[in-house]
């Protein structure tokens, strides 16, 4: 558990053994033990703080708790104490709770360090480090009031820093701030020219206010469950985000597409079907609608092979097609489709009693398919 400033600092000193016990007795006869520590050399205290810090690098734990850095955090607290104005103490004092994840204390000791040392750009970096987790740890706790500062003071520190764009960005789109969250996810997107994450969002920022933010923050939610692996709570997300604003096409989308994901052909037929209704409905919309729809009836492994295998058909690969013309059929018996593209890959290939065999498969599945039945008789017939 993290201590108050303070408190840690007593703990430190007292249990690094980095400086004496007082004992004094009162009138009540009570014993009250003081922490009395040697500040007369600075110069060794840094020199001692900097070579336990060495040591606390060298090892494999970054954890506050564990002796080298409780010695190395104490050691840095003295010689910080012992010359207050130090750039050397200071930002040595500063780097140790960085290095371990204490961000409050890192926080004040690079306050403290940047106002001595406000040149020191690799410093300003790190400080805005400390920053950035400050402010994810608020979003992540649902504290949306507190989290806009840490990652607008990360920005001040070091402009560059998309994270901090990025994850302010979508505080404020979670939080309304419509314009804002533009602002941020826009300047994340000139930092990363590539990073499809910082463009996807500016789009959504750009056209939150059609959606409002009970969407905009269910969708924003929905999006982090899905990186983190939740994908019902994703999904359930995006669902949230649609009946909160039934025109918001890019939550259909990807309510849409992780429903195809989880093989949820019903979810995914019922979101493309909505998407495709909308203005700016894409070629790719439609697409994913005939693939719900279609796995809605014959199961989606059954189609997905399907178009798999039409797209090595179109690329000539005959064998491939056929072969996966053949795992359509075999994951879904009634497929007449899929029945009848095996008979024209078999045809095609000159294997004629194959041919016949998926024909009359297609045939018997769908009268009515009179291309089927032509090749029927073709194939029967050996031409």
């Amino acid at each position: 558990m993290k201590l108050p400033a303070v408190a840690l600092l007593s703990a430190l000193l007292l249990g690094s053994g980095l400086v004496s016990a007082q004992t004094t007795t009162v009138q009540t006869a009570t014993t009250v033990t003081t922490p009395t520590p040697d500040l007369s050399d600075p110069a060794g205290l840094l020199a001692k703080a900097n070579a336990l810090a060495a040591t606390a690098r060298a090892s494999r734990s970054r954890n506050i708790d564990d002796v080298v850095w409780k010695q190395a955090a104490a050691a840095a607290e003295l010689a910080v104490q012992a010359a207050p104005t130090s750039p050397e103490a200071l930002k040595l004092r500063a780097q140790v709770y960085s290095d371990v994840g204490y961000w409050k204390a890192a926080e004040t000791g690079w306050d403290a360090y940047l106002k001595v040392g406000p040149g020191d750009a690799q410093a300003m970096k790190t400080a805005a480090l400390a920053q950035y987790n400050l402010g994810y740890a608020a979003y992540a706790r649902g504290d949306l009031s507190s989290a806009p500062a840490p990652f607008a003071k990360c920005l001040t520190l070091d402009p560059g820093n998309a994270d901090c764009a990025l994850w302010g960005g979508r505080v404020a789109l979670e939080g309304g701030q419509f314009a804002q969250a533009v602002t941020l996810y826009r300047q994340a997107a000139e930092v990363r020219s590539q990073d499809k994450v910082a463009a996807y969002f500016l789009g959504v920022a750009q056209n939150a206010s059609k959606y409002g933010p009970a969407a905009t923050t269910a969708f924003s939610r929905a999006y982090q469950n899905y990186d983190a692996g939740k994908k019902q709570d994703a999904l359930d997300g995006y669902k949230a985000a649609t009946a909160a604003a039934p025109n918001f096409i890019e939550a259909w989308r990807e309510e849409g597409r992780l429903a195809l994901e989880l093989s949820d052909t019903a979810s995914a037929k019922a979101a493309y079907d909505a998407a495709v209704g909308l203005p700016g409905a894409t070629a790719s919309d439609r697409y994913n609608q005939g693939l719900a729809t279609e796995g809605a009836q014959v199961g989606l492994m059954a189609v997905k092979s399907f178009r798999d295998a039409y797209g090595r058909y179109t690329a000539g690969d005959r064998a491939g097609a056929e072969a996966g013309f053949q795992a359509a059929t075999t994951a879904a018996p009634s497929y007449a489709k899929a029945w009848s593209w095996l008979g024209r890959a078999r045809y095609e290939q000159k294997n004629f009693a194959g041919a016949a065999e998926a024909y009359a498969q297609a045939v018997k599945l769908d009268p009515a398919d009179k291309s089927a039945a032509y090749y029927l008789r073709l194939s029967q017939a050996g031409k």
